[in-house]
């Protein structure tokens, strides 16, 4: 069974369909205890990190998620779910999970004339081997801050809105990106796939 975690977001249901489309049995919750049962565990998140971390601690879902993590359980992070494994962001000079070491900041283009938040499609360049993904593929990118690993191998693939930045993380049990999959068509789908389909 994947938990997806319902955490203040509102791209729920799209992840809850995405991940149902390609054969997954997924329950939506909010209930601790059921994410402790859970084989893996899908954390989308749209909106502020602030908002997003009172939301965690307030069900009780951090030190499941910490637990959880250190056991291998399979993760999936979406957008702030990608960035709350950190340990700092400076929207709103906020303390993440700090499952990973490293930060969180506003996306700055070295390009000032384009435009944030970044928002469309955009190529990643791979740098670790992703199941389903080939160096060059196309993703559909919306948010205004990025990570920034204090490990550069965490960086599975790095794409570049006037400046490269990580796009996702892999490690272990551990694959979290800053674009949402369930917005990005036929290459998002393969993504979702390969994550419900590994042992």
């Amino acid at each position: 069974m994947i938990a997806i975690l319902d955490v203040c977001s509102g791209n729920l249901r799209s992840v809850e369909r995405a991940l149902a489309h390609v054969g997954a049995n997924v329950v939506v919750t909010r209930d601790a205890e059921t994410v402790r049962k859970a084989d893996k565990l899908v954390v989308p998140g749209q909106g502020a990190f602030g908002m997003f971390m009172k939301g965690l601690a307030e069900r009780g879902l951090g030190d499941v998620l910490r637990e959880k993590l250190a056991a291998g359980t399979p993760y999936l992070g979406i957008c702030l779910g990608l960035q709350v494994l950190f340990e700092h962001s400076e929207e709103g000079d906020v303390a993440g999970l700090g499952i990973l070491r490293g930060k969180v900041t506003r996306l700055v283009p070295g390009d000032h004339a384009l435009k944030i938040p970044h928002m469309g499609w955009n190529r990643v360049a791979a740098k670790q081997q992703v199941r389903g993904i080939v160096d060059g593929t196309y993703f559909y990118f919306v948010h205004s801050y990025r990570v920034e690993p204090a490990e550069p191998t965490l960086t599975a693939l790095e794409t570049t809105h006037g400046v490269p930045f990580c796009a996702a993380i892999q490690r272990d049990n551990l694959f979290a990106c800053q674009f949402p999959p369930e917005k990005s068509q036929a290459v998002g789908q393969r993504l979702l796939q390969a994550f419900v389909e590994a042992a």
